[in-house]
């Protein structure tokens, strides 16, 4: 229970790969932390790529950076959609400013590309979107897990153990 009194948004649209989004949560929680979804309507249920349902706890416009802890990014196709919303952006924005911990799998990477915030960063992506990846400033390693400051990223759904324990390990401190 090292998480205790630890607030995360997981970031929510139709279409997230139901792995990505589950496994981390689920560990965060195991340590005590609180989860919120939010999502672009409050109560709204959207539905992973494989049928498993997340319910939006808050909608986009209700998120406030100054209360959470951290921030969690799902692949699968949602980022795609995530990244169109100016207040998603600006939380990411913010979020990486006050340097709180943002954890991205796979295709989440869109939403930090389009946030405009990973010039020089290192960070890892499912290989598909590395080009997006460099081609935003950012330097792209095919490993497991790359942390780099506040940012946590991970490649696919087989690096779930050693991201969700990275994420874990960088609310920690």
């Amino acid at each position: 229970m090292t998480l205790q009194g630890k607030t995360i948004i997981c970031l929510l649209d139709d279409e997230f790969e139901d792995l990505e989004l589950w496994y981390p949560v689920y560990r965060v929680r195991e340590e005590g932390a609180v989860v919120l979804f939010a999502g672009p309507e409050k109560g709204r249920t959207h539905i992973g790529k494989y049928g498993v349902p997340a319910k939006a706890d808050l909608s986009f416009d209700e998120m406030d950076g100054s209360r959470i802890d951290g921030l969690l990014v799902p692949g699968g196709w949602a980022p795609d959609k995530l990244r169109r919303y100016p207040q998603v952006l600006r939380l990411v924005q913010e979020m990486d400013e006050a340097r709180k911990p943002i954890g991205q799998i796979c295709h989440a990477g869109w939403v930090l590309i389009s946030a405009k915030i990973l010039q020089g960063r290192k960070v890892t992506s499912t290989p598909g979107i590395r080009d997006d990846m460099e081609n935003a400033g950012a330097v792209w390693y095919d490993e497991a897990v790359v942390v780099d400051g506040n940012i946590v990223s991970a490649r696919r759904p087989p690096d779930l153990p050693p991201y969700a324990k990275a994420f874990v390990d960088a609310l920690r401190s």
